[in-house]
Order: C-alpha cells, then sequence, then structure tokens
C-alpha cells in the first residue's frame, strides 16, 4: 500500500495483471482491511467479473464530486451545479452507476423539455454530470467508461442582439439606489464579468496607472484592465467609504461581499421600476462590447479586454448598429458620384 494526497492506495499483481487503486481511505487499519478483502476476491477469481461500480450510486457520485470538485470553482459555478441538482437528483435519485445509459439521459433531455427548460439549462446539467462521469473515471476508477459521451447536447442560439441604449442607461440609472449605481456605471465602463466585479479588491486597483487587475479568470489568465475617467470617478467615489472588514471595492450594508443572487435580484427590482425589458446582466458586458465596436475600436483590442481567448467569441458580443456602419456605404457616394460626373463630362464632349 501507498498513500497519495492523504488517502491509501494498493498496487497488486496477480498472473501479469495490475491492480492499482484508490482504497478511498485515509485510514491505515480500513485500507488494510479492504486490500485483504481484494486479495480475497482475486484468489477466488471473483474480483476480475466484478464491474468497477458495481456498487456506486448516483448519490454517491454528487456527494463526493461537491464535495471534492465543487469547492474548487468560482461562486458562481458553484450556485449553478445547486440548481442543477435541483433537477438531476429527482431523476437519477439513488440509481446505480451502471444503470446510469445514454437511453436514460435522452428520457432526462426529454423530460426536462417537455418540463420547459431552455436549451442552456439542460446543457449546464449535462455539464455537470459529464464532468462528474470524467472524475469517476480518470481520478476515482469507479467506471470504465462515461455513458455521457454518446448524448449529444442540446443545440442553443447564443447570439443575442441586445445591449442598453444611452438613453434606457439614463432611465435604468435615474432608477437605482447609489451602491448599485456605482457598480452598474463601474461595469458598462470595464466590461467585468460579474464575479469579477464583485470580487475586486483594492490591493488589485492601481490608480496612478489607471488600471485594475483580474487575477482569477474565466480562461485561467490574469488580465490588466485600463481603467478610463467614469471607472476612475467610482473609485475615487468607493476610496471614502472603504470597508474595514476586508479590502473589496464594492460590498454590502454588512461590509461583505456581495452574493451574487442578492445583486441580480436588485438588478432585476431597478429594470422593472425604469421599464425597461429584455435586459439581462450579462448584457451589461455585451453593451461594453458593443459601444467600443461602434466607436470603431478593433475586435482584437475588445477581444483583449474582455479575456476572450478566441477572436470569435468577441464576435457575438461586438454587434454594430446601422448607423454605424454607414460611414461604411458612404465611402461608395464619393466614387460613384465621381464616376457619374466623369460620365456626364465625356457624353457633353462627344455630342
Amino acid at each position: 500500500m501507498f498513500k497519495r494526497s492523504g488517502i491509501w492506495w494498493t498496487c497488486i499483481r496477480h498472473n501479469g495483471k495490475k491492480i492499482q487503486k484508490s482504497l478511498e481511505t485515509s485510514d491505515r487499519k480500513l485500507a488494510q482491511a479492504i486490500e485483504a478483502k481484494i486479495r480475497t476476491e482475486i484468489k477466488e477469481e471473483k474480483y476480475f467479473d466484478k464491474p468497477i461500480g458495481h456498487n456506486k450510486t448516483f448519490k454517491q457520485l454528487i456527494e463526493r464530486f461537491m464535495k471534492e470538485h465543487a469547492p474548487k470553482v468560482s461562486i458562481s459555478m458553484q450556485e449553478s451545479y445547486a440548481t442543477s441538482l435541483k433537477h438531476l437528483d429527482p431523476f437519477f435519485g439513488s440509481s446505480n452507476l451502471l444503470s446510469i445509459s445514454p437511453k436514460m439521459l435522452t428520457r432526462y433531455k426529454v423530460l426536462r423539455r417537455e418540463e420547459g427548460s431552455a436549451p442552456g439549462s439542460i446543457n449546464k446539467e449535462l455539464a455537470m454530470l459529464s464532468k462528474a462521469f470524467s472524475l469517476a473515471v480518470t481520478e476515482w476508477e469507479w467506471l470504465k467508461e462515461k455513458p455521457i459521451s454518446r448524448v449529444p447536447r442540446e443545440k442553443e442560439d447564443n447570439e443575442r442582439d441586445r445591449w442598453l441604449s444611452k438613453d434606457e442607461e439614463t432611465i435604468l440609472l435615474d432608477n437605482c439606489p447609489e451602491w448599485l449605481r456605482d457598480i452598474l456605471v463601474f461595469n458598462l465602463n470595464t466590461g467585468l464579468r460579474q464575479d469579477e466585479l464583485l470580487s475586486l479588491e483594492w490591493n488589485r486597483v492601481n490608480l496612478f496607472r489607471k488600471t485594475i487587475l483580474i487575477q482569477k479568470t474565466k480562461n485561467g489568465k490574469p488580465k490588466t484592465i485600463p481603467l478610463n475617467t467614469v471607472a476612475l470617478d467610482v473609485l475615487n467615489r468607493r476610496l471614502k467609504v472603504k470597508s474595514i472588514k476586508n479590502d473589496l471595492v464594492f460590498f454590502n450594508k454588512s461590509g461583505n461581499k456581495i452574493h451574487n443572487s442578492n445583486l441580480r435580484l436588485s438588478f432585476y427590482r431597478v429594470m422593472r421600476k425604469a421599464g425597461i425589458k429584455d435586459f439581462r446582466w450579462h448584457d451589461l458586458r455585451h453593451t461594453f462590447a458593443t459601444r467600443l465596436a461602434q466607436a470603431d475600436v478593433d475586435l482584437y483590442k475588445i477581444s483583449k479586454l474582455l479575456g476572450h481567448k478566441d477572436i470569435k467569441m468577441t464576435q457575438r458580443y461586438s454587434h454594430h448598429c446601422p448607423d454605424s456602419l454607414r460611414d461604411g456605404v458612404e465611402i461608395l457616394e464619393s466614387d460613384y458620384n465621381l464616376t457619374t460626373i466623369e460620365r456626364k463630362k465625356d457624353n457633353i464632349v462627344s455630342s
């Protein structure tokens, strides 16, 4: 036996076959008992006929997933997992892992569609399952393969042609409490993701260089964001009301980090009050990118500001309005008028 990350493992060779697996305990005596049982099953020729995950259930899979993997991801992703579980758990319950087949997973998708769930929501649930099954195969050695790999995802329409107009922005900010107004203005001028904004600390702010550093990003790479005058004004206001509990730039009444759900609740309450429809929090980031594109900022710069790995992702956010494209067709006017005038001159001369 040997230990790996505090857990006992065994490595047994029998008739040319190598069995190396986690004993799933940090207790040495218990690990020895489990290993002895495995050796007995090998001698009695029962071990190799037994499926790896024969005694593992969906409930055990999710419990270990939420205990070991979930704490490593962002707060927003943890919330997404919790939401997905509300739908996954009633359907799969205590099903044995070996009974969860592609057919069963397809039935789950059909059920969720019949309940009126959006393709994006179903895909988030399937993505969570896929990650859990991957861990069960590669790290926990409960399964030899994951059944979800043969189940296609739902087709999504991710394109949203929605951003905040200047008039809508004015109405929205007029209806905001001061704390929310600062957050919205800062977001519209930096394009930060929600958790990046709520996690921003003063030690990542450089007022002299007019930049902020986002250490933890979605793509895993830190990014430095330059600040314009509007964003700097927000920070200077926030400097006057710093929390004594932590280093956060934006915080709640208690001086602690603002919870994502509370922020969204306040945001949508203000949206209803302002009479603005079909606008989501993430569309603030969309608005930031779209306004840059309309101001003729090239997509490469916008991509860097948003922290995208692939410029194709940036193109989904950066929509032009017809007026911002007008100069593109007006270029043709000068050429057309010049050509027309020259032809008229030629006609006069020839006549």
